[in-house]
């Protein structure tokens, strides 16, 4: 009966106030036996499903999403890319939201404001990443939007990655103890790993001869960067982590951790089968994954051939690069707004504060540790965000542990990590990546202009470099071994916001920090209240909610 009258009223809301359109989700997130790689073990499901279900929505929609907890452990699902404008109380990180306890619900309730594009949701919470729990969510443009390709005949979600045949649990031990978790055992493709030549194997799915199709594609691995291509038939690029690109065409695509996009396939080989394939990148032991795409009225099988993967040693990294470097934002399309996307001229906006990021590993007291700059974040018992609503910041963790630029020493510390940032201003971040490994990085709250990836060491003398005209506007960016990475954005999102690796063993043991972006003006024209459903816990539990934001 709560439940009805919740939706009535948000409904009868929705009309009163003229809002955009509501969409209502039931999920039950429960375990369940799954099998990606062939070897049974315990997944996480959401309605009984793994990938879990899509959202499928329109530019400015208004999502709620009922959570159901039937684990046995505490839950948090988070958004990853979609903005949650001045509303980091539902972004779902344990730093900004109490958990959902086993055995109940929470309801999620945001707006995908100003935003097209494909994205995933997935669990923040201890390695429930690693069993799935995470699902497609794609947001197409309104209808008075131009698009600058005509509509597919159809959409296609692939969630692939890299995943591990350990439970999530036993992986939690293996990093709790002080380990890594180590190299995975192969990549899943929608819950599943193909081989050449299974004979019993299902169609991914089907195309007909002459139509075309979007292919919304997002590496939801831990670690590994992965490769994808289908065989016969070129990729054309015309989405990246919510922008309109440049429509170039590719043989494949390098789609790196926690990375989104679309591209468009045109059926016009002859009708049989194709093996869409996904192989690892910048392994010292490689592996791959494929799955059928059926021509309807196709009769043979596919051919046992596959397209080759591009180079994987030095000349693969360069390969990759430049890759990069050929994604461009399409400046005369619309994107969530009828103006253009280039009608936002982000080279021509003075850069306020630079912060130049390094990630390290560490061995802290015998167990293993990441870091940025040094610091090594933990989380507190009680969300970092109420802490601070609630007046509790100061005497409960130190703000800026991390610094705008390296330290020269070795010396660790962890603890809470929050950075404070000015509300509205314009900041570059470096990212510096001194390590053999490839690094992704993902932000909350916003989108950045990835303006430059270069080897070496990053100087001021760089910025000649730079991409100031048509860079892509996105939310991740990774970061190849002993290369530098530059990102541009206007901190306009009042809240906190997590910045971390993507890689989420790396994560979890510590690379990652908030930034806290207050408005001077406390005021619900730059951020919501919190929100009166709102989970209490920690040292917040019992306390009165402080005096809400008042304005419009």
């Amino acid at each position: 009966m709560g439940k009805i009258f919740v939706a009535l009223f948000l409904c009868l809301s929705a009309v009163a106030m003229a809002e955009d359109p509501y969409l209502f989700f039931d999920w039950k997130v429960t375990y369940g036996t799954i099998a990606p790689l062939g070897v049974p073990q315990q997944g996480i499901l959401i309605n009984g499903q793994f990938p879990g279900p899509k959202i499928n929505c329109t530019s400015n929609n208004n999502i709620v999403v009922n959570v159901f907890n039937q684990l046995d452990e505490p839950l948090i699902l988070t958004w990853a890319g979609i903005q949650q404008r001045k509303n980091s109380w539902q972004d779902g990180t344990p730093a900004t939201m109490c958990p959902i306890l086993p055995g109940t619900n929470y309801t999620y309730h945001f707006q995908v404001k100003d935003q097209i594009g494909s994205y995933f949701y997935f669990p923040t919470t201890a390695l429930h990443r690693a069993a799935g729990g995470m699902g497609m969510i794609q947001i197409h443009s309104r209808e008075l939007i131009p698009v600058p390709f005509d509509n597919p005949a159809d959409e296609f979600a692939v969630l692939l990655g890299d995943w591990y045949n350990k439970g999530h649990k036993t992986l939690k031990k293996i990093l709790d103890s002080g380990h890594s978790i180590g190299r995975p055992d192969g990549i899943q493709i929608n819950g599943k790993s193909g081989k050449v030549g299974d004979k019993d194997a299902q169609p991914l799915f089907t195309m007909e001869a002459g139509k075309t199709y979007r292919y919304r594609v997002c590496n939801v691995g831990l670690r590994t960067s992965v490769n994808f291509r289908l065989q016969g038939h070129t990729l054309k690029l015309v989405e990246l982590e919510g922008s309109h690109t440049v429509q170039n065409v590719y043989d494949s695509i390098d789609l790196h951790v926690g990375q989104c996009l679309s591209v468009l396939v045109t059926a016009n080989q002859a009708p049989k089968d194709y093996y869409l394939v996904a192989s690892s990148r910048f392994l010292k032991q490689g592996f791959s994954a494929v799955a059928i795409i059926r021509y309807a009225n196709g009769k043979a099988p596919a051919s046992p051939e596959l397209p080759a993967p591009p180079p994987d040693n030095t000349a693969g990294i360069a390969w990759s690069v430049n890759q990069f470097r050929s994604f461009r934002w399409n400046l005369t399309a619309s994107a969530a707004r009828p103006n253009p996307q280039g009608s936002y001229h982000y080279g021509k906006i003075n850069i306020t504060r630079t912060i130049k990021i390094a990630n390290s590993r560490y061995v802290n007291n015998g167990k293993l540790r990441f870091a940025i700059n040094g610091v090594s974040h933990s989380e507190h018992e009680t969300p970092l965000k109420l802490l601070e609503y609630f007046g509790l910041a100061d005497s409960s963790f130190q703000y800026d542990l991390v610094k705008d630029e390296p330290p020269q020493g070795k010396n660790l510390i962890v603890g809470p990590s929050v950075v404070n940032a000015t509300f509205r201003n314009f900041v570059e971040i470096i990212f510096e990546n001194r390590e053999k490994t490839i690094q992704t990085y993902h932000l909350d709250g916003y989108s950045f202009f990835a303006v430059a990836i270069e080897p070496g060491t990053w100087t001021p003398e760089k910025r000649k470099n730079y991409n100031l005209l048509d860079a892509v506007s996105r939310h991740t960016v990774h970061v190849y071994p002993n290369s530098w990475a530059a990102i541009m954005t206007t901190l306009d999102n009042a809240g906190m916001w997590n910045l971390r690796s993507d890689m989420w063993e790396r994560a979890y043991l510590g690379q990652q920090l908030y930034f806290s972006v207050l408005s001077p003006a406390r005021s619900l024209r730059d951020e919501y209240n919190i929100p009166e459903t709102q989970v209490l816990c920690g040292a917040v539990a019992d306390m009165p909610k402080p005096t809400p934001y008042a304005g419009t």
